[in-house]
C-alpha cells in the first residue's frame, strides 16, 4: 500500500506540535484489522490532545482522533472481511493507541462494532464517542431503576456532545428533562428536547449536606462543585451517571447523599465497556434511543483538511453540538 494521510501528534522537546503525515501501515498501531476511514469527529478530549491543553495521549507520536466509522480493507480475524461496514468508538483511540484521524486505522477485531441495522456509518459518528457515551448512561440508569415517572431529569454541560446526546435520547424515551448550561442556547436547547432550562451562570447551590430533592436523577458532564451539588439535590434512590470533568475533578461532597437517601453514583467510561455491553447499547442507539434530533445536534461536517483551525473553539468552549469529520468518500 502506498503512503497515506494521517493527523498526528508529536511531543517535540515537551511541546507539542500536531500535524498532517505521510505515513505507512508500518507506522500505526498494533490490530488484526486494518480499516479504510470514511468519518471520524471532532470531540473535546480530540482538542485537548490535538493542542496539549489536556494530558489525554499516552505516548507520541500518535494519530489523534477517538472515533472512525469505514470499511474493513484487510482483516485477519475472521468475524470481518473486506467491505463490511464497520465502527469504533472509545477503546483508547487517540489516547493509548493511533486514532481515527487517518486515511487508515488499524485496530484490533474486539474493538470493532459492526455497523448496526437502521443506522448509517455517517449517523453512527453523528453519535460518536459522546452519543455512546449517553446511551451507556442511560443503560446504566435504567439498569438501575430509572424511569420517566420517577420524576425529571437533570442534564448537565447540556450544548455539548454528551449533553446534547443525551438530552435527545431521554426526550425520546419521555423524560421530563431539565438542561443546565451556562450558555444563551435556550432555543437550541428545546429543539432537541429540553423542557426546562436552568441557567448555570445563577445557580444556588447552597451547603448543606443535603439541600431540597430536585431530580430523579442526572447526568453530568461538569463535575467538580456541580457534580457535589448534584448528590445533594438527588431524590431518594435516583441515580447520578458521572460522565466529565470539565468543571474540576475533585469532588467534594459527604456520605449522607448516599447513606440517607440512598443516591446512586454511577461512573460512565467508554474505553473499558465490555464487548457484550457495548453491542447493547449500539442496538439501542439504532432503536428507541436513536436521537431524533440527531441533523440538529450532529450539525456541522467538515473536510479532513480543516481540523487542525477548529480545535481551539472546542477548548474555548464556543462548540455547539457534534462536528462530522468526512475522512474520504462513502
Amino acid at each position: 500500500m502506498d503512503n497515506f494521510k494521517a493527523f498526528r501528534v508529536h511531543n517535540q522537546d515537551e511541546k507539542i506540535v500536531a500535524r498532517f503525515d505521510e505515513i505507512n501501515l508500518d507506522q500505526i498501531g498494533v490490530g488484526n484489522v486494518v480499516i479504510r476511514s470514511v468519518y471520524s469527529t471532532i470531540n473535546y478530549k480530540d482538542a485537548l490532545a490535538a493542542t496539549g491543553a489536556g494530558r489525554i495521549m499516552k505516548r507520541f507520536p500518535l494519530v489523534g482522533g477517538i472515533d472512525v466509522a469505514g470499511y474493513v480493507h484487510t482483516s485477519e480475524d475472521s468475524r470481518f472481511k473486506a467491505g463490511d461496514p464497520v465502527l469504533v468508538v472509545g477503546r483508547g483511540l487517540g489516547e493509548e493507541v493511533d486514532g481515527g484521524y487517518s486515511e487508515y486505522a488499524r485496530v484490533e477485531g474486539d474493538w470493532i462494532v459492526k455497523l448496526p441495522e437502521g443506522l448509517s456509518l455517517r449517523e453512527t459518528m453523528a453519535i460518536g464517542t459522546a452519543g455512546f457515551t449517553a446511551g451507556m448512561a442511560v443503560q446504566r440508569m435504567e439498569d438501575n431503576g430509572q424511569a420517566p415517572g420517577n420524576g425529571p431529569i437533570l442534564v448537565t454541560g447540556a450544548t455539548g456532545g454528551v449533553g446534547s446526546m443525551a438530552i435527545c435520547m431521554l426526550a425520546g424515551l419521555g423524560y421530563h428533562v431539565t438542561a443546565l448550561t451556562r450558555s444563551d442556547q435556550e432555543a437550541y436547547l428545546r429543539s432537541i428536547g429540553a423542557a426546562e432550562i436552568v441557567d448555570g451562570t445563577k445557580l444556588e447551590m447552597g451547603e448543606r449536606p443535603l439541600e431540597k430533592s430536585l431530580w430523579a436523577g442526572a447526568i453530568d458532564a461538569v463535575g467538580g462543585k456541580v457534580l457535589a451539588w448534584i448528590t445533594r439535590t438527588v431524590q431518594p434512590l435516583g441515580n447520578i451517571a458521572s460522565i466529565g470533568l470539565a468543571g474540576g475533578h475533585q469532588l467534594e461532597t459527604t456520605v449522607m447523599p448516599f447513606i440517607l437517601r440512598g443516591v446512586n453514583l454511577l461512573g460512565i467510561n467508554s474505553t473499558y465497556c465490555p464487548v457484550p455491553f457495548r453491542e447493547k447499547v449500539w442496538q439501542r442507539l439504532a432503536g428507541d434511543l436513536k436521537p431524533t434530533a440527531m441533523d440538529v445536534i450532529a450539525n456541522r461536517t467538515v473536510a479532513f483538511e480543516d481540523i487542525p483551525g477548529l480545535f481551539d473553539d472546542y477548548i474555548k468552549g464556543k462548540v455547539t453540538g457534534r462536528t462530522i469529520v468526512r475522512i474520504s468518500d462513502d
